[in-house]
């Protein structure tokens, strides 16, 4: 039996002649934060709301905790949290007031759902600033407070940190992972900013045009990205035939007529400065470069950055 705690097979969803999502094969593990990274339009919000059932898909199969969410739907759900849309609060009303609202209708009638929901975000319980006057952050954490009163499982959460300052983003960071690492959580978090699910998630899925291009661990992704040396000389297609032929480099790369690219990290780089210098060169830098998440995206989508 896997640990799937989200397994999707072929999903698909078609709006007439155009293909939101395309033969979407994910797979989220249980006590995982699991990333989906796409532009905005990738298909990140139709995935999401497939899951949760606001949206039928066209074909394919999802599975839930390991049952397909046909069988057990309601069940299923009730074990879940999420936050695709900004909840209808009432402005006039205070961040507690609004969740005693929603716990009523999800019948639950321990006002320590609502305390701890609040608690877990940084929100007051006890106070009288109405929801009319909280800023954008406190919004988005009284947002997220709603998906967790109820203690869910997995928490499905599409952008929670858009339109947030570092501030507010750092905060929601720190809860989101300590969900996770400390209740245990499984999180499904949808994204266009890159550096930040490099700093929280555990495992990455790259969408784009509604396609599943990517879907490895954080660990295993970094591995991927790419090393490298990078000369800026005075003569860059000498300086590689030097590596060529006296060192027998074969990865590499000529720019500009000055810049020079190894794909073979495990170069001495000083040793490539001497001969270089030697053969009369001038070298005016030499370093180890690394690539980041964002270098990555845009080599397996083959366009420009997310953002």
């Amino acid at each position: 039996m896997n640990s799937y705690v989200i397994e999707t097979q072929g999903l698909t969803r078609r709006y007439g002649e155009q293909v939101s999502v395309s033969s979407l094969d994910l797979h989220v593990k249980k006590g995982r934060i699991y990333g989906l990274l796409g532009r905005n339009g990738a298909g990140k919000t139709t995935t999401m709301r497939m899951l949760l059932g606001l949206t039928a898909p066209t074909s394919g199969t999802i599975r839930l905790f390991g049952r397909p969410l046909k069988s057990g739907r309601r069940e299923i759900l009730s074990r879940i949290g999420s936050l695709i849309e900004s909840p209808g609060f009432y402005p006039n009303l205070t961040g507690t007031e609004n969740l005693r609202i929603f716990a009523r209708l999800r019948g639950l009638k321990d006002t320590r759902y609502i305390q701890n929901a609040l608690e877990l975000v940084n929100l007051p319980y006890r106070d009288k600033k109405l929801y009319s006057q909280y800023s954008l952050g406190m919004k988005q954490r009284l947002a997220i407070a709603l998906a967790v009163m109820h203690d869910p499982e997995l928490l499905i959460l599409d952008e929670p940190i858009n339109g947030l300052d570092p501030i507010g983003i750092a905060e929601v960071r720190s809860f989101i992972r300590a969900l996770c690492e400390e209740r245990g959580k499984t999180i499904l978090i949808s994204s266009h900013i890159l550096s930040e699910i490099a700093l929280l998630a555990d495992d990455i899925g790259i969408i784009d045009h509604g396609v599943l291009l990517e879907e490895e661990s954080l660990a295993r992704l970094e591995q991927k990205n790419g090393r490298y040396l990078r000369f800026l000389v005075s003569n860059a297609p000498i300086a590689a035939r030097l590596l060529q032929d006296r060192l027998g480099i074969r990865a590499l790369t000529v720019e500009n007529g000055q810049e020079l690219t190894v794909q073979e990290p495990s170069l001495n780089a000083g040793e490539a400065v001497r001969l270089f210098v030697e053969a009369g060169l001038e070298v005016s830098e030499a370093h180890l470069c690394e690539d980041t998440l964002e270098d990555y995206f845009k080599r397996i989508t083959g366009g420009e950055g997310i953002a």
